[in-house]
This record gives C-alpha cells, structure tokens and sequence, in this order.
C-alpha cells in the first residue's frame, strides 16, 4: 500500500520519514499538533551514535582553538583518528560531513597559529577536508598536504589520494602555462602517490600521475617484480595515443623495466616496436638462458627481422647456428605442414573446388562467352593462393607424364604471354617458404626458350626465398645474372624477385646492382619502375640517405610523359617505403620534392611519402590533412585524391577506436566524395580490416561491387578478398559466388572475383595477411610494404592487375604468414597440449586479474588464431616461455606441478 504525503510535513516531497536513514536507531519524528512549535524548531535525523559523533567533532573543534597547547594536541590526534578511521571503512565519511560548517572556522585559526607541529598536524586535517569543502580551482587540499606533516598518505583513504593527484597535475599545468616556479615541491606528494598507487594495483594511475608531472624516472624507482608487467603493458598501450617523440620516450621506458625484471621476450618486442637494433642486442646479450634467446629468435623471425648473431651475442658456435637457423625461419615451412596434416586439409584443390558453380542453382553463366585466356590466368592465381606453401597442386606440380591435357607444362601454355610469367610464379607460390624443394622444381623452367617462363620462375624464386633467409644466399646467386639481360620481362622478374627475397634485408649487394639500374638511361619505365620498389622494399623503414637520393634522381629524371604512365606511381611509393613508420624524419625529403618535382606528380608524390611515413601511428592531424586534401576539387591531370584515401587508412589502422572512426569517415567520403575518391574508398576499406572481416564493412563492400562504376565495383571485389582473406569466411564465398554469376559477361569483373575468391581461401585458411601480430602490438613494416604496393596498383586496376603488369599480385606474398599458435618442447620438437582459445578482452588497467579471453574453446595444439584471438595455456604441467601465444611458442616443464593421479 503506497504512503499518503503529510500536508504539514516541511520534508521533501511532502513525507514525513523523508531524508531519515535506514536502521533501528533511526528516531521516529511523530507529526506535531501544535503548528507554532513546528516552525520553530528544525529537526535533524540523526541516531543517538551519529549525534554523539557530530557533539565530539564539534567538541574538537573548540577544543583545537583552546589556548593550552596539550588540550590541542589530544584533540588534533582525536580528530585525525577519527577522520582516518571513517575514510577507510566509509563510503560517505561522516566526519567530513559533521565538519563541513567548521572548516572556514579551523582555516582561520590556522593562519594565526604559530609554527609548530600543532600546526602541521592541523594541516594534515584541513587538507582531508578540502577534499570536499574547498572551492572549485582553488587546490587547498594540495596545499595544506604541502604544508602537513607528509605523513603516510594512503593512511587517509584511496579517494583522498586520487583527488590529491587530480590537483597536482592541474597545479603543474597551470605552472606550465605561466612559466613560474613552484611555490612548494611537489614531487614529495608525487613521489608517495606513486609508492601508494604501485602497491595497490592502480598502475595506470601512478603511470597517468608522472605523464603530467613529466618524470617517468620516478617510476623506474618503485616498480617491482609484482607490478613491473602491468605498469609496462599500460604504458606500450599508452604510446599509442602519444605523439611523435613522446610516444618513442615511454615505448623506452617500458623496455627499461622490462630488462630490469629480465622479461626478455616483452623487452625484445618492444625493441622492436622502438625499431632498435642496439635495444635488440641489448636482450641477447642479457638473456643467459638457451631456451629463452631461442624463443626470442622465433619472435625475430615472425617479424621478418634480419639478424645476424656473432660471438659477442652467442658465444657457442654449435648454439649459434642452432639460433641463427630460428632467426633465417628455415622451419617455417615445417611447421605450417605439421599445423595443415593436423587440421587434414592437406588434399590439394583445384579452382573448381573454389567457385563451387554447382551452388549457381543451374542459372545460367555468361563465363562461357568471356576471354578464356583472362579464365585462364585467374585460375592459375586462384590456384596459387588456394594451395600457397602446400607444396603440391593439380595443375602446376603434377609430374609431366601425368594425363594428356593435365600436365604443369599444358597449363603453362594455356596463357599468353605475360600470363605465362604469372603461371610460372606461381609454382613459387605453391611451394612458399620450402626453397630446397621449390629451387629444384623452378629450376627447369629457367631453360627454356620462352622469356616469359624464364621471367615467371625468376619471380618465383623470389616467391620461394620470401621471409626466409640462407647462409648460401640461392636467391642473390641465381638472380643477380638475370638483372643485366637485355629482355625487360626476364629483367622485371629477376628484379621482383630479389625485392622480394631480400625484403627488410637492407643488403648492400643487393642495392649495389639495383643503384646500377637506376642509374642506366637507356632503362625503359617498367624495368626503372620494379628497380626502384625493390631498392624500396630491402631497405623498408631505413631512412637510407643515399637510396633515397637514388630514387630521387631516377623520379626528376623522367619525362612529362612518363610521369603520366601508371607505373610511375612506384616511384614515389619506393621513396615512401625507405621512410615507412618513420614519421618526421621524412619532413626534409618531403620539403625538397616541393620544389624539384614536376608539378605533375608533385602532390601525388607528397601525399604517399606523408602516408607511409605515418603509417600505423594513428596521427590525428594527418588523418585530418588528409579528409582535407579529399575535399578539394582535382585540376586535369591530378591524382593525389586517391593515395590520400589510402593514406587515411593507412595512418588509422594501429588502433580499434580509430578504425571504427576512420570506416565511419569513409562512408562520408562515399556519400559526397568526387568519382575518384569513392574508387580508392573500397581499398581503404579493405586495408583497415585486412582477415578481419566485419559485419558493416561486408556490407558497404557487398554494397560497391555492384556500383555503375567499374573501378569501384573491382575495387570493392578485391577489397572483399582482402577482408576474407585466409578465413574461408562463408558469406564472403556466397557473396563471391554470386557476383561471379552476376558479372559473368565482364572479363576483367569475373577476373577480379576470382582473385577475391582465391583471396577468402588463401592457404585453405590457413594463412592472414594481417601487417600485425604479437597481439596486434607489432607492426611489420615488410607485410605492410607489400600490402602497400598492392593497393596502389588497385588505384589503376585496367592498366596494371587487368593489364601485363597482373604479377603486381605477388607482393602479398609479403604479409602472408600462418595464423597459427604451435607448441614446441625445448628440444623444438611439436609438443600437443590443450589451449584456451577465444576472443580477447582488454584488460589494460583494470583492477585485480580479470579474464583476458571471453567465450573461449578448449583445443590441442597446433590450433588458428583469428583475427581477435588469443590463446591461454589450459595445463599447469607447462610454462610458457613467450607470454605472447602465437606462432611458435617453446614450453618448459612447470617444476611446481603435481599430477592428481
């Protein structure tokens, strides 16, 4: 039954029991008969222990006043003891609010009170009470701590210290802004700030704390074993957000700790994320034990760094060898086959596997009246990307005694021309990462008489050799003479070939016979153009001076004329993968193309080298400038407005918050772009969820590929590969199958969906193109060079993918790696144990130990990792030696571990 409000009540809403606290002590206020009393007389609803309480406060206060110093010092103590007590075990401390009419009363006695201890002490007080009492900006509680007796601050409660620290970062930046100097020290607080939060798992508070007051040295102080992973993991995902070179600063700090607390693995990823080669020394040279520099080499190779260890870093050479075989990735190959025999899809597929045109409904396709030879060669890429690094296929690696009509040789020639260099390449692609095997079988189409097939298995031996590195060095051995002849096509493959080989290598061989290209006049275009992102990608990332002066040289060289070819594009991207990632540093070059270029490609050329150079930083003011340049109206001739697309894409992509952001700017971009905008937007798209294929970008992609505009219907086909890429994702393929039926009397659409198709089925599922690994911390400058160049060759797709320039496709081969987590005993023999594996939850700053994974299944190693994923150990009998789960892991036996059986 609902109450009925009193008329006569004075309370809120009319309730006579409004506003009196739950309990039995609660005093019962019965309605007065006589009204004149009732006005008279207001009454509080207190318990007769809160009322006693507020008499004693009250008491204090007076007592705090009394000219005896003793009667003083028993009150100040009482009332500090009193205001503790409550603070710790409160929610809403009643002392504080009993006081609240008294502090001006007790701020005043303060000013008269002489120097003494009384008076510390009562500073102590007053500064526990302006956490609620004092007013808006004036920082009295920072204040009165100052000049308290800097006692144990945690002693007054968490909230206290939290208000405290808010006040001393307003206090420094208003300090800051004014340019004066401090009137007391603040770091004393911060220094006890620090020493509390760090003790009581509020890491990101202390961390938080010493960015504003600009002293991270503090933290190298009171960090400990205990916090020292927490601290570090707030801190590298803290970088993210910080500008150029804050973020290098506290990248650095972490890699501090982390040696400090010999966690050799995190510290070596963030050497590598700081793109330190004396940091990364620094690790192997700290790191005593075996099994750990070996888990770092396995770290190393996934990122496709080049590392050369000596006898400084390893002094056994039979431990050398052993570590340096890690580092080359020479057991990728095996490992890839162990994780495709336990999956069982070791079965090869042929394209008809893939189309699956059964599933059509027997409606009629257009396929047969399209090119057969552009069938042809999609099916040759289709094939090549499906069984990627299987080793064996139905068209190209069956022996030539096989069937009539079934044989490699026949499908070979099944294609024209430059077809038959894709064809031929693609037996490199077939036996990926296995260079013993795929020499031997590349090596027979090195003699024939066919310089297409010559110029095919030359880029296949740059295939073959990609990530993984050889004392013998077979790549540079067998195409080195093949870079001097005459023929432009054998020429381009052997060039190709060893850019990709030697990616990331920065091999001074290598660029010696690139320069000499370059340097040539009498080099036609294509053969200038492949030099120069070949020299791009050995030295990704480097900053080399005397490259860039190279490509330089060979970009003011060109004529008007040439600079309007598709392929001069690559120029300027060859420029901008020498600075990729490398921010600032690219400002000189930038500033001197402003004045040198051909007005032509001036802007064209300045909007890649910005995005390279800021790739994967998330820079807020780049993504700005770019979304700026895409609203201007482009002059004849111009073409910037779709490397600045890409660009977005490309400086957004390090980050969850900004890719969501980003897509939703593209779809302005969409909406009011001009026509050759919204052909670059699909690209982005693409780029931004690379094997991470989401709902809503599925969608506006599925959307695209049916647009009155080609280029944007192909470029949201492939883009539509892109997001599917190596997921075998069903409604991709059914989307797929279903646009080949609809665009099946256009030769270049249905080449282009069935490139996406063989895209979504990349290593039957096996393989991601995704630039990023080690939890998406890392980003691997040589996977995303590839993924680069491929897209800019999307920005002209009918003259370069549709054209004889298809084998572009090839530089994917870059970011393909296997998504897998594979477990290794410490002899490096497969070891199956179960793993937790499910979606993973950021636990940055959190208190306590919360979940990392949420909706997780138990599996038996080797298992796939997609995209979102991570994996948890589900036994107790082995320790990681990684904290990272991903590709190879070595296990230790847990000492501590007792069977129940």
């Amino acid at each position: 039954m609902s109450k009925t409000p009193n008329p006569n009540s004075t309370g809120p809403s009319g309730y006579a029991d409004a506003g009196k606290p739950a309990g039995d002590e609660a005093t019962v206020k019965v309605p007065s008969k006589d009204s004149k009393k009732k006005a008279n007389k207001k009454y509080e609803y207190l318990s007769e222990e809160d009322l006693a309480l507020k008499q004693q406060l009250e008491l204090y206060v007076e007592r705090i006043q009394d000219a005896d110093p003793g009667l003083q010092k028993v009150a100040l103590e009482s009332m500090r003891q009193e205001i503790q007590t409550a603070t710790i075990s409160m929610t809403v401390p009643k002392p504080l609010k009993f006081l609240r009419p008294h502090y001006g009363t007790l701020k005043r006695f303060y000013e008269k009170m002489p120097d003494s201890d009384l008076k510390t002490l009562l500073a102590d007080i007053l500064s526990v009470l302006a956490l609620t009492m004092s007013a808006e900006g004036e920082r009295e509680s920072l204040k009165y701590r100052v000049l308290g007796t800097q006692g144990d601050i945690g002693s007054w409660g968490h909230e206290y210290v939290r208000n405290l620290a808010g006040e001393i970062g307003q206090e420094y930046a208003k300090l800051e802004s004014e340019g004066e100097r401090p009137l007391y020290d603040l770091m004393v607080p911060v220094q006890q700030i620090v020493s509390f939060n760090l003790k009581h798992n509020a890491e990101s508070d202390a961390v938080d704390l010493l960015i504003e007051v600009e002293d991270l040295d503090l933290l190298l102080e009171h960090v400990d074993s205990s916090n020292c992973k927490r601290t570090c993991s707030y801190l590298t995902s803290f970088a993210k957000y910080l500008p150029w070179p804050d973020d290098i600063l506290v990248l650095d700090y972490a890699y501090t700790i982390y040696m400090m607390f010999e966690e050799y693995p995190l510290a070596l990823v963030t050497a590598l994320a700081l793109d330190n080669m004396e940091s990364i020394k620094k690790v192997f040279t700290s790191c005593d034990d075996n099994l750990q520099k070996r888990q770092l080499c396995y770290i190393l190779a996934r990122h496709g760094q080049t590392f050369d260890l000596d006898e400084k870093l390893c002094a056994s050479d039979e431990d050398r060898e052993a570590l340096q075989e890690i580092v080359n990735n020479v057991k990728l190959s095996e490992g890839y086959l162990a994780l495709a025999r336990d999956i069982e899809v070791m079965e090869p597929k042929i394209p008809d596997d893939i189309y699956k045109r059964h599933l059509l409904d027997g409606r009629a396709s257009g396929e047969q009246s399209v090119n057969s030879a552009t069938q042809n060669l999609a099916a040759i890429f289709v094939n090549a990307f499906v069984n990627a690094g299987f080793g064996q296929d139905k068209l190209m690696t069956i022996p030539s005694e096989a069937t009539s009509g079934g044989s490699s040789t026949s499908w070979l020639f099944k294609n024209k021309e430059h077809g038959k260099a894709s064809a031929a390449a693609s037996l490199g692609m077939i036996l990926l990462w296995d260079v013993d095997s795929g020499l031997a079988q590349l090596d027979k189409y090195l003699h024939s008489t066919d310089t297409h097939v010559i110029a095919g298995a030359l880029l296949g031996v740059g295939i073959v050799n990609c990530g993984i590195k050889n004392d013998l060095e077979p790549a540079l051995a067998l195409l080195s003479d093949y870079v001097r002849k005459d023929d432009p096509s054998i020429r381009i493959g052997a060039i190709m070939g060893l850019g990709l080989s030697y990616a990331g290598a920065r091999n001074e061989e290598i660029s010696s016979i690139l320069i000499h290209i370059l340097e040539d006049n009498k080099v036609s275009l294509d053969v200038i153009a492949f030099t120069a992102i070949s020299l791009g990608l050995v030295y990704v990332g480097s900053c080399h001076h005397e490259i860039a002066q190279e490509i330089i040289y060979a970009l003011t060289d060109r004529s008007e004329a040439e600079l309007g070819e598709p392929l001069a594009r690559l120029l300027p991207l060859a420029l901008g993968l020498v600075y990729l990632g490398k921010q600032d540093d690219v400002e000189a070059i930038a500033d001197l193309l402003k004045t040198t270029l051909h007005k032509k490609i001036r802007k064209h050329c300045d909007m890649i080298l910005h995005s390279c150079a800021y790739a994967g930083t998330g820079n807020v003011l780049k993504v700005q400038h770019f979304l700026g340049q895409c609203g201007q109206h482009l002059v004849k001739g111009e073409s910037f407005q779709g490397p600045a697309v890409l660009g977005i894409a490309m400086v957004a992509m390090s980050e969850e918050l900004g890719i969501e952001m980003t897509i939703r700017s593209l779809e302005h971009l969409l909406q009011y772009g001009d026509q050759n905008i919204r052909r670059a937007v699909p690209l982005a798209l693409g780029l931004l969820c690379i094997s991470n294929p989401k709902v809503n970008v599925m969608d506006t992609l599925s959307r695209l590929s049916r647009d009155s505009d080609i280029e944007v219907a192909m470029a949201a086909i492939i883009s539509l590969g892109l997001i599917g890429a190596g997921t075998n994702n069903a409604r991709i393929a059914g989307m797929l199958r279903n646009l080949s039926n609809y665009h099946g009397r256009d030769a270049n659409l249905l080449f282009c969906v069935r490139i996406a198709q063989g895209l979504v089925h990349l290593g039957k599922g096996l393989i991601t193109l995704s630039p990023y690994h080690s939890e998406r911390f890392l980003l691997s400058p040589t996977a995303l060079g590839g993924l680069i160049i491929m897209l800019h060759m999307c920005l002209d797709m009918k003259s370069i993918i549709l054209g004889k320039y298809h084998y572009v496709l090839y530089f994917l081969t870059l970011a393909m790696q296997p998504r897998m987590l594979m477990t290794v005993d410490e002899k490096l023999n497969p070891l199956s144990v179960a793993v937790r594996v499910g979606q993973a939850v950021d636990v940055i700053g959190q208190a306590g130990r919360p979940k990392t994974i949420t909706g997780f299944q138990t599996h038996l190693t080797p298992v796939l990792l997609a995209a979102g994923e991570r994996a948890e150990l589900a036994t107790e009998k082995y320790i990681p030696v990684s904290p990272i789960l991903e590709g190879f892991v070595i296990l230790k036996e847990n000492p501590e571990y007792r069977d129940d059986n």
